[in-house]
């Protein structure tokens, strides 16, 4: 039998609310376009344990908690509430619902600070908790979703909901000029950034549903957008060029088996409708899939039908890799949800400067650090230029 406890009364739940939602700021990035959710198990006023959502398409705040109050000196017959910034999901996405986890745990009370924002699921976890005899408190506004993850809240918007597209994030690396291309001297006329974000760079990898890049990126670079540790290579993102006249080489290094160690998803090539039909064979026969899309007034596959097409394809978080011609065409259409640039310890480069990028658009939650020799900003976007 549980033991009968003291309980928080509302102004400290509320403290606590703010200060789980506060420390689950810092997984902001990690986990986009999910929202930032921190949760506590307590044992009458005793905090136990604290869990946070930390990475996109892992294990929820809920689920965080329960791992640590089990590793804690404190028996599960003592924990009697759970405490969560946002309403427990009720719905299997990437992880089983929270819901049905909560049930099973013998939790008697949960305590909320904000309704889930997404009208399919508001308020259908708090009426499941509820129907399966636990008891449940709602703070309004102890940790509102449009303070604490605004861009959860424009992901949730009846707009992105009518036309839903994958949450893009725009990742490139620079010179201190904003040139994607290092002076011939530099890493081979290559590399600009050091290996600590390099090796950064494989974690996002192993993070998203899919790559993007174009063609122009493929003939100049060769690369093969694989998965390679401190990634997880046996997740591999589908590896997507934008090709509207299938001028990739079927010998191209995107079509070779992975390396040791490393994981390769499926190639996709997107082309315009009735591309030509000899480079089409060829680049089936490496081993590519390709579909043909509508072009828009610049000749270009429209990226509108691109981003629908990921959609259906089932991919929800993307990443696009590419030169300045691709990530421009993202910006201009809006079509950039988050942005992650690294700037590395180099002078001057080759080609288009992106820096006029980062001072005509619109940021939120903003965060700069330190990776090795290379500086990193990241951010949401807000708005077009």
């Amino acid at each position: 039998m549980r033991a009968t406890h003291a309980t928080l009364d509302d102004k400290h739940l509320r403290d606590l609310l703010s200060s789980l939602a506060q420390e689950a700021l810092g997984f902001r990035f990690a986990v986009a376009p999910n929202p930032i959710v921190g949760a506590a198990i307590l044992s009458g006023t005793h905090e136990v344990a604290r869990g946070f959502h930390e990475v996109w398409g892992r294990e929820h705040a809920e689920v965080r908690a329960f791992e640590a109050a089990a590793a804690s000196p404190v028996p599960a017959a003592e924990w009697d509430t759970l405490v969560v910034t946002l309403e427990p999901c009720s719905t299997l996405g990437k992880q089983p619902a929270c819901t049905d986890m909560i049930a099973r745990s013998g939790i008697r009370r949960v305590v909320v600070g904000s309704l889930d924002p997404d009208p399919r699921h508001r308020g259908a976890g708090l009426n499941q908790l509820r129907a399966a005899g636990i008891e449940v408190e709602y703070l309004e506004g102890a940790s509102p979703i449009e303070r604490t993850a605004p861009f959860f809240a424009r992901w949730t918007g009846i707009e992105r909901l009518r036309r839903p597209r994958p949450w893009t994030i725009a990742k490139w690396a620079q010179t201190r000029t904003g040139q994607l291309v290092p002076p011939p001297d530099v890493g081979g006329g290559r590399w600009i950034s050091g290996p600590e974000s390099q090796a950064e760079v494989q974690e996002l990898r192993g993070r998203v549903d899919a790559i993007v890049t174009g063609v122009s990126t493929v003939l100049a670079d060769d690369p093969r957008y694989t998965v390679r540790p401190p990634g997880e290579p046996s997740r591999p993102p589908l590896r997507v060029v934008l090709d509207s006249y299938l001028r990739t080489p079927p010998d191209a290094r995107l079509f070779e088996p992975p390396g040791p160690g490393a994981g390769g998803g499926p190639v996709h090539i997107l082309c315009q409708a009735g591309a030509d039909s000899v480079r089409h064979r060829a680049l089936v026969q490496a081993g590519a899939l390709v579909t043909g899309l509508a072009a828009n007034e610049a000749d270009h596959v429209r990226l509108r039908e691109v981003h629908s097409w990921l959609w259906g394809q089932g991919v929800r978080r993307l990443l696009v890799e590419s030169g300045p011609m691709l990530l421009s065409r993202h910006l201009q259409l809006g079509f950039v949800d988050q942005v992650r640039v690294y700037t590395g310890n180099v002078n001057g480069g080759v080609g288009e400067s992106m820096a006029h990028w980062l001072t005509r658009l619109r940021f939120d939650a903003r965060g700069d650090r330190e990776c090795g020799q290379d500086s990193v900003f990241e951010a949401f976007l807000i708005s077009n230029p």
